[in-house]
This record gives C-alpha cells, structure tokens and sequence, in this order.
C-alpha cells in the first residue's frame, strides 16, 4: 500500500443552464476509492467550457448534498476551480456527484476534471515526492514534446507513448515531471504508467496560463505539503502514456512535458 495521485474526468453535451451530471471518462469512476489508513483528498477540479457555465460537486459526505462546491466556469478558461493546497477530505467509497452547466448549442462538449490524492492506497504504490524530496538531487532538464490526435467524442483520447516523439531518455535513471506547456485548448492532460500505479495523473489544459501548467505538480506539492511530483524511471518510457480529454472540435495539444533528470 502507498500514495496514488489520480485524476477523474466527465463531460456533458449541450447542457445550457441545466446541471447535468458527467458521463465519465473511459476507465474512471466517481466513487472515492475504497482506504482504511491515512486520507485521500480533493486537491483541485477544473473544467473546459464552450459557454459560461457552472461545474457542482456535491454529497452527503461533503459539506451538503444540494449546492455543495459549486464553481462558476468562463468560457475557455481552463483555471484551477479551488484554491491551491486546500485539500478537502474525501470519504472511502463516497459516490460523489459532479455536475455541470454550459452551452445550448447542439453538440457542444463541456468537460471537467477532479484531482484526488490518497496517502495510502491499498494496491497502490505510485512513484511521488515532495519539491523537497528532489529540488537538490536535479542534474539537468529535458522537455518532451508530444503531439496528441485527440478525438471528437468528449472523454480521453490521443494517447500515444511518452517517447514516441522524444526519446533521449538516459536508460535506468529517475524522471521527475514538473509540469508541461500545452498548445491547444483542451480540458486535462494526463500522463499513467507503472510508475503512477497506471493511475492517471494530469492538470488542465490552458494553452495560454502557463505560468499554471510550467510548474502544475511542483505547485501542487509545495501549497499541499504533499508528495505530488510524479518521479517516472527510463525503463517504463514505452508503457507510460501521455492523453488529453478533448471536446468536439478535436483540436491536437501539442504537450510539452517539462521534466527534471534526478542524480
């Protein structure tokens, strides 16, 4: 048993100002994983919208069943929806319910995503530090580039290899991923693979706030006090993945993954 960093996500189709609950990505499920030690914890939510909307978390577990954490959305701006480190505890097994409003043209797919952290995962063991942890054992940089063929359908799609495009990988040697630039709107970014447990890790898709996404888990370890820097080793490359969720215009991220070379 150990950490796990996952994220969730879930789209809607032409909501307009109804809240509608998300049709999940293929693989996730909005039940809090099942733990008897330590916590898991909503780290953050972010949704890609074509219309102003709202995105609802809520249940009985949680503050309240009605209103709960319920987030205004503008129009393509894909911003963390919570405050960095805020770290809302989150109840084994508790079915969470995710909602979300937008735009009333036909076919149009509005998008969201949860990050949830757990200390201590049964079955789980993913490779994660704090900035702490790493910050004096990096030896260089190197940035991976990534052109992922998203679909039309809503959901994941365009996974492709890590080092399909890039691949000067040093053999055995530990990778730490700080972050990523992305350069095309879409609603997350993910990267799963042995050495996250192949739980999806990932932030938002904002092509423009890199300020954002340059530094997404560094960030998120640094506000949480958690162990959230995913750490990938060379051996796995081929098996670690890299996807986006994309909406109905399927325009193709071009992902920069910003990653540090640990001695």
């Amino acid at each position: 048993m150990g950490k796990a960093l996952q994220v969730v996500s879930g789209f809607v189709t032409a909501p307009s100002t109804t809240y509608t609950a998300w049709t999940m990505g293929s693989g996730d499920s909005l039940s809090v994983r099942n733990f008897v030690n330590g916590t898991a914890h909503l780290m953050n939510m972010w949704a890609d919208n074509q219309g102003a909307g709202f995105l609802r978390v809520r249940s009985a577990l949680l503050h309240d069943n009605v209103i709960g954490m319920t987030a205004g959305i503008l129009a393509s701006e894909v911003y963390p929806l919570l405050p960095m480190g805020m770290n809302q505890d989150l109840r084994a097994q508790d079915l969470l319910i995710v909602e979300q409003t937008g735009s009333a043209t036909g076919g149009d797919i509005e998008s969201g995503s949860l990050l949830v952290y757990y200390d201590d995962l049964p079955g789980a063991d993913a490779h994660l530090a704090t900035w702490q942890q790493i910050s004096g054992r990096i030896e260089a940089y190197m940035l991976v580039t990534n052109t992922l063929a998203s679909g039309t359908a809503g959901g994941y799609s365009g996974e492709e290899a890590i080092n399909a495009e890039v691949d000067q990988w040093k053999a055995n040697r530990d990778y730490a991923l700080l972050g990523y630039l992305n350069g095309a709107e879409c609603c997350t970014i993910g990267w799963r693979g042995p050495d996250t447990s192949n739980l999806r890790v990932g932030g938002p898709g904002h092509e423009v706030a890199r300020d954002v996404t340059a530094n997404w888990f560094v960030s998120l370890s640094l506000s949480s006090g958690k162990a959230c820097i995913p750490i990938f080793n060379a051996a796995n490359k081929s098996a670690t993945l890299i996807d986006c969720t994309q909406d109905e215009n399927g325009a193709d991220p071009i992902v920069t993954s910003i990653f540090a070379l640990l001695k």
